[in-house]
């Protein structure tokens, strides 16, 4: 059995970062006994650019993650040109910790749905297990080409993840967050305040959300 303990990835825009973010990471850290590290994308190759600047977002996600153990930032895909692929992430991270660490690859239902439109998708598992992050009493409706390929890859306890490197499906049943980055941007386009969508440290400081206060006069 592998005693090392595993790491776990959750990518995303963080356009802004917010509570369903932190919680879903919190949980998964938890229920996996991992180290979790959030990766904000450079270049989404799946959905708008974002609307912060990288900087900016970085700054958000820093004050957001201050003061605890448990989650931590990965700049690798803000320091590298070009689109952000998961593989080269993935591949990234594997020469970094080697061949034996357990490396996990957090997405939602939705993302993981979308699995087959990603960049060299099924070499993925060569790399990484993939926990799919899900609400609790969902199953997870797959189209068939991914069906296919993660039905021998199932395994029903989170333990199963720490027994080998990669190539394992995990689903996980985390607390069910309706929040969204497009809300709350919304929200301060219009001069109202997203408290308790967003980690107070976003809002104690007005220049972290000040790239979203100016949406109202693009309207």
């Amino acid at each position: 059995m592998n005693a090392m303990r595993s790491l776990a990835i959750l990518g995303g825009t963080f356009d802004p970062v917010h509570i369903g973010h932190l919680r879903a990471a919190w949980e998964a850290s938890e229920a996996l006994d991992a180290e979790v590290r959030l990766v904000p994308a450079g270049v989404p190759p799946h959905r708008p650019q974002p609307v912060a600047k990288a900087a900016e977002r970085v700054a958000m996600l820093r004050a957001a993650l201050a003061g605890q153990a448990c989650l931590s930032l990965d700049l690798r895909e803000l320091e590298r040109a070009g689109p952000s692929y998961t593989f080269d992430t993935l591949a990234s991270l594997r020469a970094q910790i080697g061949a034996q660490r357990p490396l996990i690859l957090l997405a939602g239902a939705d993302a993981c749905a979308g699995l087959p439109t990603w960049h060299r998708w099924r070499e993925l598992f060569d790399l990484a297990h993939l926990c799919v992050l899900t609400r609790p009493g969902h199953a997870l409706p797959l189209p068939g080409e991914l069906a296919a390929e993660t039905a021998p890859r199932r395994v029903t306890a989170a333990a199963a993840l720490r027994e080998s490197p990669a190539g394992r499906v995990y689903e996980l049943a985390v607390t069910p967050l309706e929040i969204s980055a497009t809300g709350i941007r919304a929200i301060l386009a219009e001069g109202g305040e997203p408290r308790w969508l967003v980690p107070d440290a976003l809002l104690s400081d007005p220049a972290l959300l000040k790239p979203y206060r100016h949406l109202a006069g693009d309207r």
